[in-house]
């Protein structure tokens, strides 16, 4: 129960992931290798969108891609140093 509230919190506060993204793939501290796995994440939801709940369900069709875009940014922030993780309190 707690991972789900921890989740919506993620999702209401994607905003301040923005910059976090850029610098995760500009940044000379993230191994190439994790910044391919990133692109590959990004780029896999983003042509192949996992619908486990049609779209056409209103609000309902709508969370598993909000849970699936939250899987993927919690990848990339798992993946990220712990300083930059820090700098934009991820932790």
């Amino acid at each position: 129960m707690f991972k789900y509230f921890k989740r919506i919190k993620f999702i209401l506060k994607f905003w301040k992931f923005i910059p976090f993204l850029k610098e995760f793939f500009i940044s000379k501290e993230v191994e190439v290798q994790k910044k391919a796995i990133g692109v590959l994440l990004i780029l896999t939801y983003a042509f192949f969108p996992f619908d486990l709940i049609p779209d056409f369900l209103s609000l309902i069709g709508v969370v598993d891609d909000v849970v699936i875009a939250t899987f993927v940014l919690e990848r990339m922030i798992k993946m990220a140093p712990e300083s930059l993780r820090d700098k934009y309190k991820l932790n």
